[in-house]
């Protein structure tokens, strides 16, 4: 379900954008990929919310992070360094070992829609296979 992304073209200059703007960016197209891979599941809107929450939720996101790592090349490692080390602060409620690699996994994901959609495309694919 990543066809939408395939067809992108690299837009932007994501090295002028700071890596918490990437990650922001990141959770949103985690988010939309999430729910374009849910749509078509025959729930009422409550359970495919939670069903998409459970996804995007920092715990999934350093999940899918680790299960990605063996992939990544070394600029993109040091990408998601640098995003992990940003964050100060992390909410009561989150470890904040989970909360900074699922920062760091946003961060990739931000940069990667922004620079090179079909790589994207593809780390979406493996991560559906898991």
């Amino acid at each position: 379900m990543n066809y939408w992304i395939q067809n992108l073209v690299p837009n932007g200059s994501p090295e002028e954008i700071g890596v918490i703007q990437l990650a922001w960016l990141g959770d949103s197209v985690w988010e939309l990929h999430q729910r374009l891979r849910h749509v078509h599941i025959p729930l009422k809107s409550k359970e495919l919310h939670l069903s998409v929450v459970n996804e995007v939720k920092a715990q999934a996101q350093s999940k899918s992070l680790d299960e990605i790592e063996h992939l990544l090349n070394s600029f993109e490692i040091n990408l998601i360094r640098r995003a992990r080390n940003k964050i100060k602060r992390f909410p009561k409620s989150s470890d904040p070992t989970i909360y900074s690699k699922a920062t760091g996994f946003e961060a990739l994901i931000g940069w990667l829609f922004l620079k090179e959609p079909k790589r994207l495309s593809k780390i979406f694919e493996y991560l559906e296979c898991k």
